[in-house]
């Protein structure tokens, strides 16, 4: 069987669109958590700058364990994750595979940790802690 190159290119051409729309219509969920930066002026400027450079392999275990978008913001020592992932996914599980991927991410959590305290009301040794939405708007036009 003879198949034109150019109908083999459009082939793999829609096969891609399909993906990309594929992956498009997969349900997202997004998790966010809150955590303390120490007190002290340098502690929260390390904890900036490291993430300025955050190491690729640490980047590379997110992908690997499936985060689809992760966002840190501030308000003074207080820290703001975003995560986006796939509905139902066990954000204990993605952290262990993106741990697993390579002992650099690992080690990337610990020095993160020497960072972080728990907001008001955690408990003892708990530092981040998932907020749950309490009001919710949209414009769907």
């Amino acid at each position: 069987m003879h198949i034109k190159k150019t109908t083999c290119f459009y082939l793999i051409v829609l096969g891609m669109l399909a993906a990309a729309a594929s992956c498009k219509r997969q349900k997202m969920e997004e998790h966010v958590f809150v955590v303390n930066i120490a007190a002290g002026d340098q502690k929260l400027q390390e904890y900036l700058d490291h993430h300025q450079h955050i190491w690729p392999e640490v980047e590379a275990g997110f992908k690997k364990a499936g985060y689809k978008k992760i966002t840190l913001s501030r308000y003074q020592h207080l820290i703001v994750m975003s995560v986006l992932v796939p509905a139902g996914a066990s954000l204990d599980s993605m952290g262990r595979i993106a741990e697993a991927s390579n002992k650099r991410c690992a080690e990337w959590n610990q020095l993160m940790n020497t960072y972080q305290e728990g907001v008001p009301g955690t408990m003892p040794g708990q530092k981040w802690v998932e907020v749950k939405p309490f009001y919710n708007f949209e414009n769907e036009k």
